[in-house]
């Protein structure tokens, strides 16, 4: 999937409706918040803050901390006012307002297949929590905190190529640029960050996703393009157990 998808690129590829219709439930990643549910994004805020009474100011060069203040003022906001929260969070509001900028903001694949299913009334299951993916993104550059938000203002430069780049890669199923687009450069650049966000969870999910394998039903796993690129990908680890990998 691709989590941030314009309303311009639907209707989705076709192999997409095949995969929904022909199955009995959806597997996604984990549970996603509903943005009107006021406590969740509550509890979702709390978890991405300081409680130890650091600020970004304390973890950031100055220098850093000028940049990302000159970023986010072409946005009309602050990072004074920002300054209480974790990088994760500045990297998801980053993302957000660069979205928006470039009039790519708009419903993921996994969000679009969530209510469908909802409506539906198909089963949904979650390869992981949801507080797993609120934490993990809480101490997304923790220890390396300025590396962190240095790549990320990088990366918002280049925002607008890269994501037509991924889009189109996802769109007609190129691995290979997917690998290029996105997991290539995230471990040249932060080798930790790859293995936390991409090679420990698609190991996890190896287990769980073969555990579906053992009934009659037949469930569409939704997932990152990202972990299904790459030496550790999903697949890649599918295939190292023997199952065969069709390309639809």
């Amino acid at each position: 999937t691709v989590h941030i998808l314009p309303a311009s690129e639907f209707p989705l590829p076709g192999a997409f409706d095949k995969a929904y219709k022909d199955s009995q439930g959806i597997v996604l990643e984990a549970d996603l918040p509903d943005p009107n549910d006021v406590q969740a994004q509550m509890q979702m805020m709390q978890a991405m803050a300081y409680s130890d009474g650091r600020t970004l100011k304390d973890v950031l060069k100055p220098k850093t901390f000028q940049a990302l203040s000159e970023y986010f003022a072409q946005f009309g906001a602050s990072a004074e006012q920002l300054q209480g929260f974790k990088p994760g969070f500045i990297m998801t509001m980053m993302l957000a307002m660069e979205a928006q900028k470039e009039q790519m903001a708009g419903e993921g694949v996994d969000a679009y297949f969530d209510k469908l299913a909802e409506k539906d009334k198909k089963l949904i299951e979650y390869l992981e929590t949801t507080e797993f993916q609120i934490d993990m993104l809480a101490n997304l550059g923790e220890g390396d905190e300025d590396k962190f938000i240095n790549m990320n203002l990088q990366q918002m430069s280049e925002f607008k190529p890269l994501m037509l780049k991924m889009i189109k890669a996802w769109k007609t199923g190129d691995i290979k640029m997917i690998d290029d687009v996105l997991s290539a450069q995230m471990k040249d650049e932060s080798p930790e960050i790859y293995e936390t966000m991409i090679t420990a969870r698609n190991k996890d999910w190896i287990a769980k996703i073969e555990r579906l394998f053992g009934d009659n039903d037949k469930e569409f796993v939704l997932v990152g393009a990202g972990h299904l690129a790459g030496d550790v990908s999903v697949l890649k680890l599918l295939s190292d157990k023997g199952y065969k990998i069709s390309q639809m």
